[in-house]
């Protein structure tokens, strides 16, 4: 096992791989954990997403995709040494970028004392968990990131000292060090005196290793991200680097004496409603799967860039396990949505009222689907009704016909009329992933506002549908079909618990569970075409699929298909 020696130690070689815990299963940590052990990495590294474990305020979890010691715990098993970063924020394509959207303050990541105040509380639970898996103490932790990027962001040294101070306070006695890009702005405004630096680059070593050299000259070469592939916007390209490319990168790196993190070195899934954004001059939402174009794909199993990955590495370290086999795969086929519901029909509870439309967060969600009503007095003469702050995406409907789809950074406007002395008025608002990097963290969700022409229309009943828990949908209700979004439901036999790809071919958008377990979000914008489903949510006899489709009169077949491999596009 690696010692607190080994991260700055210049003879020691580090080669270790990013895996989240978070965005794989339980039951699946130890594979993913074997196949990089096998790939030659002694070390694994993963963040920590504080929105995960502390959703609402004060309520913490550590069970399940959470269970940040277990995984720990299973990396040591595997005989790899950990580098933990906590943050608090991480960044990572992650909503948010793991920071809670109930956070208090006007400036996160500065010294402001209302997120401090947060900030502090959140360490009181979490540093101790981390630092009582420190070599130190009988465990595989041997170095922890102080914030993520942070001169990308900000330069606020004062919070940067008081992050590295927070670490210290609580129990972290392994070395501690920062990560940024290559750049003089960014080694700045990112830098703590005292605590090492890293860089983090795709390409280009050389350079970037003398960048640091020169802000840091008593530093050793530590690149802990080595970006071998990239992420997925919803309608953009899908991302593959050339694996030969990539492995001479890694291998000038390694033949340089330079330590390394490779990111991703299995990147897995984005779960439920966890998949980020970014905002270069329009919002760019992340697609559900991370695979990234990893050395270990989305499923677990070795590609070309693995083998590649795998012979450099061992030009330095002993190759000293073999790679696992991967689990098997559901047999293709196509399963029957025959059941459907409504989604004002999984609408519960009373409705809030409100003289404006109320944001995500003032209704005490992240994500979800909202209903937002008003009684829309008349008649009226055809005139321009607008929507403002939408984020993200509102299908308007008159008396229960669609009138048109508005999306943020589009088209948020439409022309109405209405004859009637009353007619009611809905937006049907759905959220996609929070902006993770950049001045748009920690935006709103929803709605702010809603004008025909120059007249605030006030007078709002709204409703809320969660997506984390289906179970108590009213399937088989005497509920008569009605225009609009809705839930459809079907079932599949397996003979064993196996990997599966279901593709949604002629669907348009919205969301997948399967044995109420929130797959995330697809979209025939693309690049996209199947979503993963783990062996663990498979069971043995009678299988359930759900979807909630936003476009159903859309959708000609109401079939969904498992394929027998994956195609992000």
């Amino acid at each position: 096992m690696l010692t607190t020696a080994d991260f700055s130690d210049p003879n020691r070689l580090i080669v270790s791989g990013a895996l989240h815990y978070f965005r794989v299963l339980p039951q699946q940590w130890s594979h993913r954990l074997r196949m990089l052990r096998a790939m030659g990495a002694n070390a694994v590294e993963t963040y920590v997403p504080w929105n995960l474990h502390e959703r609402r305020r004060g309520v913490f979890d550590f069970t399940g995709l959470a269970d940040l010691e277990g995984f720990l715990r299973a990396a040591a098993d595997e005989g790899l040494a950990a580098i933990v970063r906590p943050g608090p924020y991480i960044c990572a394509e992650w909503e948010n970028g793991g920071l809670p959207v109930w956070l208090p303050g006007r400036a996160p990541r500065t010294v402001d004392p209302g997120y401090l105040a947060a900030m502090d509380a959140w360490f009181d639970v979490l540093v101790p968990k981390i630092a009582a898996h420190q070599v130190t103490r009988g465990g595989n932790v041997f170095a922890v990131q102080v914030e993520n990027e942070y001169g990308s962001y900000g330069s606020d040294l004062g919070y940067l000292r008081h992050v590295a101070d927070g670490l210290k306070a609580r129990g972290i006695d392994v070395p501690l060090f920062t990560s940024d890009g290559p750049e003089d702005a960014m080694l700045t405004g990112g830098t703590v005196p005292g605590v090492p630096a890293t860089v983090n680059f795709g390409s280009r070593p050389a350079e970037a290793f003398a960048k640091l050299k020169e802000r840091r000259p008593d530093d050793r070469a530590w690149c802990m991200e080595f970006w071998n592939g990239w992420f997925d916007h919803w309608t953009e390209p899908h991302h593959t680097r050339d694996p030969k490319d990539a492995a001479g990168v890694l291998a000038e790196m390694l033949d340089a004496g330079a330590s390394v993190n490779i990111y991703m070195a299995h990147g897995g899934t984005n779960f439920g409603t966890w998949a980020g954004a970014n905002h270069d001059g329009t919002y760019q939402p992340t697609v559900t799967s991370y695979d990234y174009d990893a050395p270990i794909d989305e499923r677990g199993a070795a590609t070309e860039k693995y083998r590649l990955f795998r012979e450099v590495i061992g030009r330095h370290l002993p190759l000293d396990a073999e790679p696992p086999a991967p689990a098997p795969v559901l047999p293709a086929g196509a399963v029957e949505l025959a059941e459907s519901l409504p989604l004002r029909a999984a609408l519960t509870g009373e409705p809030r009222v409100s003289p404006v439309p109320l944001t995500f967060e003032e209704l005490g969600i992240d994500h979800g689907v909202v209903v937002y009503r008003h009684d829309l007095r008349g008649p009226r003469e055809t005139q321009t009704l607008t929507v403002d702050g939408l984020h993200d995406r509102a299908l308007v409907h008159l008396d229960g016909v669609e009138l048109a789809v508005l999306e943020r950074d589009g088209n948020t406007s439409l022309d109405l009329t209405s004859p009637s002395e009353s007619a009611t008025l809905e937006l049907i608002v759905e959220s996609m992933g929070r902006v993770n990097y950049g001045p748009f963290v920690g935006e709103h969700k929803g709605v702010t506002g809603v004008r025909h022409r120059l007249q605030q229309l006030h007078g709002w009943e709204t409703r809320v549908l969660e997506l984390d828990d289906i179970s108590g949908l009213p399937w088989g209700s005497d509920i008569p079909g009605e225009a609009g979004p809705g839930f459809h439901r079907g079932h599949f036999d397996a003979a064993e618990p196996a990997d599966g790809f279901l593709a949604l071919p002629g669907w348009v958008k919205g969301y997948v569970w399967v044995n109420g377990f929130l797959l995330g979000r697809y979209w025939n914008a693309g690049p996209q075409k199947t979503l993963y489903t783990p062996w663990p949510l498979v069971k043995r006899g009678r299988n359930e699929v759900v979807v909630l489709e936003m476009h159903p009169t859309d959708v000609a077949d109401k079939r969904v298909r498992f394929e027998s491999g994956p195609d992000l596009g």
